[in-house]
C-alpha cells in the first residue's frame, strides 16, 4: 500500500512539472510575437514621418544620386552593315600549255610572285627541235625565191630585146608569187615553233599568292590538265562581296548617282577588330528574291594582308553623315508603353519624362529628332527608382 502511494506521488509531481514548462513556453512565445508586432508597428509609424520615404514628389524622401548629362549637338553617321565573304580580284589555275615533261619547279608553296616570274619549265628540247626544222626549211625556201626573182629579172630583160615570149615571163613571175608565198607560210611555222618554245617556260600570268603545287617534277604535263601546276590568287588589293536589305537600295543608289566614294570597312567574325577599309566598287543589278537582298562589292588595298580569300567578314559602309543633329547616350533610353522615353532633370532638381523620336545610333550615341533640346540635362545612370516629379541628386553615381 504505501509504495502505490509513493508511486501516485511521482506522477502527480511530474505531471505539474510538465504543465509548469509547457505554460512558461506559452508566455514566451506570447511576449516576443508582442514585441515583433509592437516594433513591426512602430517601423511603420516612422515610416510614415515626413523624411523617412524612398524619395519622390512632394519633399517625403531624400533625393536619388543619379548621373546625368547635357545632350549635344554633333554629328551622327549612318551605317549599313552585312555578311560578307573575302573574294580575290583574279584567280588564275596556272596550266602548260604544252605537252611534255615537268623538269623543273621553281617556286615554293605559298610564295608571292610578280606577274611574268618564272615558275616551271617543261622539256624544251623537242620545241627546240621543231624549230630548228621551221628554220631549215625557210632558210631553203628563201634561196628559191631569190633564184626565181633572179631569173625573172634576167626573163624581163631578154623579152625588151625581143628574145623570148612574154608567156616565159608570166610564168617565171608567178613562180615567184608561189615562193614568196611558200616563205610566208614557212616564217609563220618558225613563229609558231618559237612560240611552243617559249610556252615550255611556265610564267607567272598575274601577281599574288600561290597555294599548293599541284604536280611534281617528273610528271608529264598536258594543257587539258584540270588541276594545273598550281593556283595564283590576287589579293593585294582585294576585294569583299557583302549582301544588305532591299530596304536600304534606294538610299544607296541615291548616293551613287553623284558619283559618291562610299566607304566600306572590313570587321571580324565578331565586330571587334577592324580589318580594313575601302571603298565600294559596285551593286549587283538583280535582287536575290530568295533572301529579299542585293550583292555589293567594295574593294580593300590589302596592304596588311589582313583580308584573307573565302574570309568571313562583316562589311560596314558609311551611307551618309546628320550633321547638326541632338545626340544622347543610348543608356539614357527607356521604353514604356507609349514608347522611348528619356528622363529629363530640371532646374528644381526634378526629373521629367519626356518621349522622344529617335534617329540614327553611332555605337554609344543616338540622335534624337524631336521631344528634346540641346543642352538639356538626361539621366543616363541610375533610373531604377525614378518616376515623374522624383527628386534626385546629380552627379552621385558614375
Amino acid at each position: 500500500m504505501e509504495n502505490a502511494v509513493k508511486t501516485r506521488h511521482r506522477r502527480t509531481t511530474l505531471l505539474i512539472a510538465l504543465a509548469a514548462i509547457v505554460v512558461a513556453a506559452g508566455i514566451g512565445a506570447w511576449l516576443y510575437y508582442d514585441k515583433s508586432r509592437g516594433g513591426e508597428a512602430a517601423a511603420q509609424s516612422e515610416a510614415k514621418k515626413p523624411g523617412k520615404g524612398r524619395g519622390g514628389k512632394g519633399g517625403d524622401g531624400g533625393p536619388i544620386p543619379v548621373a546625368a548629362e547635357a545632350a549635344q549637338t554633333g554629328n551622327i553617321p549612318i551605317y549599313l552593315s552585312g555578311l560578307g565573304t573575302v573574294v580575290p580580284m583574279r584567280t588564275v589555275i596556272v596550266r602548260s600549255r604544252v605537252d611534255g615533261e615537268l623538269v623543273r619547279v621553281n617556286f615554293n608553296e605559298g610564295q608571292y610572285v610578280k606577274e611574268g616570274e618564272l615558275l616551271a619549265q617543261v622539256d624544251p628540247r623537242p620545241f627546240q627541235v621543231q624549230l630548228d626544222q621551221a628554220e631549215g626549211q625557210l632558210i631553203k625556201d628563201q634561196a628559191l625565191l631569190a633564184n626565181a626573182r633572179i631569173d625573172l629579172e634576167r626573163y624581163r630583160t631578154l623579152f625588151k630585146q625581143d628574145s623570148i615570149a612574154s608567156q616565159q615571163v608570166d610564168t617565171q613571175a608567178a613562180l615567184v608569187q608561189q615562193y614568196e608565198g611558200t616563205v610566208r607560210t614557212d616564217q609563220a611555222m618558225v613563229d609558231n615553233a618559237r612560240l611552243q618554245l617559249s610556252y615550255a617556260r611556265i610564267t607567272a600570268p598575274i601577281s599574288g599568292r600561290l597555294g599548293l603545287r599541284q604536280v611534281d617534277p617528273g610528271n608529264i604535263v598536258h594543257a587539258s590538265d584540270a588541276n594545273g601546276v598550281v593556283v595564283i590568287t590576287e589579293i593585294q588589293p582585294v576585294t569583299v562581296v557583302f549582301t544588305l536589305p532591299q530596304d536600304n537600295l534606294p538610299a544607296l543608289l541615291q548616293r551613287m548617282k553623284g558619283n559618291a566614294k562610299l566607304a566600306v570597312e572590313a570587321w571580324d567574325r565578331g565586330f571587334k577588330v577592324k580589318l580594313g577599309a575601302g571603298e565600294l566598287l559596285t551593286v549587283d543589278n538583280v535582287i536575290d528574291v530568295t533572301t529579299g537582298t542585293v550583292k555589293l562589292k567594295a574593294k580593300f588595298p590589302n596592304a596588311d594582308l589582313a583580308l584573307f580569300p573565302n574570309q568571313f567578314v562583316n562589311a560596314r559602309m558609311l551611307l551618309d553623315t546628320r550633321s547638326g543633329v541632338v545626340t544622347i547616350r543610348s543608356a539614357a533610353l527607356q521604353r514604356g508603353s507609349q514608347g522611348m522615353f528619356v528622363y529629363v532633370v530640371k532646374e528644381d532638381n526634378t526629373v521629367s519624362v519626356r518621349p522622344v523620336k529617335l534617329g540614327p545610333s553611332d555605337g554609344e550615341r543616338v540622335a534624337v529628332e524631336s521631344g528634346l533640346a540641346a543642352g538639356e540635362q538626361v539621366v543616363f545612370d541610375g533610373m531604377d527608382r525614378l518616376r515623374e516629379g522624383a527628386r534626385v541628386q546629380v552627379g552621385a553615381r558614375r
